[in-house]
């Protein structure tokens, strides 16, 4: 894995823009995640398109997640997240931002069929993810398969309390949603997880340093050829060496740095 440490979230957010727009100008298809991690990625990127630096028109997004039985105009499902807060201010083609069908007769085919689309769309280039306190990713809890695809699943009472500041109460949080699986999420090219703040800092640390473990999903990153983390100063308090990602970041060649640009 690629770890970046950097000071600060915008930091972060313009790191992680610059590795999306070399994917959007290119016309791949994005991973896109939701919760409060990547909002001001999302809001760099939407700065960049209008600038002229940035185009969607020939990308396809693929959201990670999708709340089950939540009405896709209610302001916390991921479907009016994605288009409220990105797609809706970029020139992707709406016919082409996808969501996992939380709302379906039948879940286990919307499942199915949305595994076909990202097969049939050519796979997806980059993944953005954040990571939970448990170490999930999309809503691949702990003990999720690292080979688990599409499917749906239960909310750990952790992720519930995590999720609760977005709804009145911890009560009006669905537990059931659809995610990608780790098995999924892997097979993008290149995958992209941000994090932020001190809450994140011992997921982050079991993530990169820990065992490969079903217990810290997010540990499958260790497994992947292309990897991308990117946190701050906070996320990265608990890794024993800090120092040494910091040293070896300072020292890429530049010509590195700048091909993302």
């Amino acid at each position: 894995m690629e770890i970046i440490i950097v000071d600060s979230e915008a930091e972060v957010a313009n790191i992680a823009s610059d590795y999306l727009a070399y994917y959007a100008n290119k016309g791949g298809n994005l991973g896109v995640a939701t919760g409060s991690t990547p909002l001001a990625t999302y809001r760099e990127l939407i700065r960049r398109h209008r600038a002229g630096e940035v185009t969607f028109k020939d990308c396809s997004f693929f959201a990670l997640d999708e709340y089950v039985g939540l009405p896709i105009e209610h302001e916390q499902s991921y479907y009016h997240v994605i288009h409220n807060e990105f797609s809706d201010h970029v020139d992707v083609d709406p016919a082409r931002v996808h969501i996992p069908d939380g709302l379906a007769d039948d879940i286990g085919a919307a499942c199915e069929d949305y595994e076909r689309k990202i097969i049939e769309a050519g796979g997806i280039d980059i993944q953005l993810l954040g990571i939970g306190t448990n170490g999930h990713v999309g809503f691949n809890e702990p003990s999720s398969s690292f080979s688990s695809l599409t499917r749906i699943k239960t909310l750990h009472p952790q992720t519930v309390l995590d999720n609760a500041r977005f709804f009145d109460s911890a009560d009006d949080v669905p537990y059931h949603v659809v995610t990608q699986g780790l098995g999924t999420i892997s097979r993008a090219g290149h995958l992209l997880l941000l994090a932020t703040g001190t809450a994140k800092a011992h997921a982050i640390a079991a993530s990169i340093e820990g065992p490969l473990s079903v217990s810290m999903p997010a540990s499958v990153l260790q497994l992947h050829p292309r990897a991308t983390v990117v946190i701050d100063q906070a996320a990265a308090s608990e890794l024993k060496n800090k120092e040494y990602y910091e040293f070896t970041y300072a020292h890429k060649p530049q010509w590195q740095k700048d091909m993302w640009k």
